[in-house]
């Protein structure tokens, strides 16, 4: 398992320098920095001078491996627009989309493996095959009409929720937190359902389908005809055969839910990284997009990395294949 593990590693570490290469490159090709970095009545020897603070007369791989430096040590630079340090504005921001990250996971895992189970069980009644027709529509309508949809009927016809913000924080010292206030959840609710319901819907048809496979196999078969009960094979036995694929959704869904969340963020204004980034984009503000690219990649790579470890927890056959 250690050298799986090394080459898990290994293999993390090139898709990192991978991407961190692509982000560098923003700075090369797109505007340059100094331009965005001074004003118009800044003289050629000025902007010279700051050419060659920046480090950028040196020859190429020596500023990508200054840029992979810095990198390392969360520092990118200061924002174009909003003059401030891009880890700064990193920091404020991202424990609010990884909060909406957070309950949004939650329900799609959860909501979705429960539906998921009951489907199969019951996947002959009338419910059933009900909800397997409705959840087409988390996978064939957009997140954005979705978001919209949700804001006209519980906001604009019903006045139950709000429709932009993030609401009343409380401040926990590292961590200012809405989880903590029934207005931040008001908040909150509609884009998390937004977000989610595409990923419920495929944990959902996920587990159906392995479930419903599971239950085919001889050792349920077995179970069975050992009368153990109908809650124990179905939970005990049946369900946890199916967590292995369900493991992997589950580690790209939250890579997957950080990445959508910019269109959640911006349909509901709530002020994460997604709608940040959004804004860089619009304002060409490399080191903001640069940071956000490398976060993003890296989350992935964390939770890909987890996921493989999971494995061997769940699954005793990879253990053995790996020994």
């Amino acid at each position: 398992m250690f050298a799986y593990l090394v080459k898990r590693i290994f293999q993390s570490v090139i898709v990192m320098l991978a991407v961190a290469l692509i982000s560098f490159l923003l700075f090369a090709f797109v505007g340059d920095p100094v331009s965005n970095l001074v004003g118009q009545d800044t003289t050629i020897e000025q902007r010279e001078i700051i050419r060659e603070q920046l480090g950028l007369n040196d020859p190429f791989y020596i500023q990508f491996l200054n840029f992979i430096g810095h990198a390392v040590q969360g520092d990118f630079g200061q924002s174009w627009f909003w003059k401030k340090p891009v880890a700064e504005l990193i920091a404020s921001r991202l424990p609010v989309t990884l909060e909406l990250v957070f309950v949004s996971a939650l329900l799609a895992m959860g909501l979705g493996m429960l539906l998921g189970v009951l489907t199969a069980i019951h996947r002959y009644h009338w419910s059933a095959r009900l909800l397997l027709t409705v959840s087409l529509v988390g996978v064939s309508l957009p997140t954005f009409l979705i978001g919209i949809g949700l804001i006209y009927l519980f906001s604009v016809i019903l006045g139950w929720l709000p429709s932009f913000g993030r609401g009343k924080t409380m401040d926990l010292g590292l961590w200012e937190t809405s989880l903590l206030s029934a207005d931040g959840w008001a908040h909150i609710i509609m884009p998390a359902v937004t977000l989610s319901l595409f990923q419920m819907t495929l944990v959902l048809r996920l587990v159906r389908t392995e479930m419903l496979e599971t239950l085919q196999t001889d050792f349920i078969k077995f179970a069975r005809a050992r009368g153990l009960g109908t809650r124990t094979v179905y939970y005990r036995h049946a369900l946890r055969n199916t967590l292995v694929p369900v493991i992997t959704i589950a580690g790209l869904n939250i890579g997957l839910l950080v990445a959508f969340s910019i269109i959640t963020e911006t349909v509901f204004q709530y002020p994460g990284v997604g709608l940040m980034f959004l804004k860089a984009v619009q304002l060409v503000d490399i080191p903001v997009m640069s940071a956000y690219l490398m976060l993003v990649a890296l989350i992935f790579v964390a939770i890909n990395f987890l996921v493989d470890v999971l494995y061997f927890a769940v699954d005793p056959r990879l253990r053995t294949q790996t020994s």
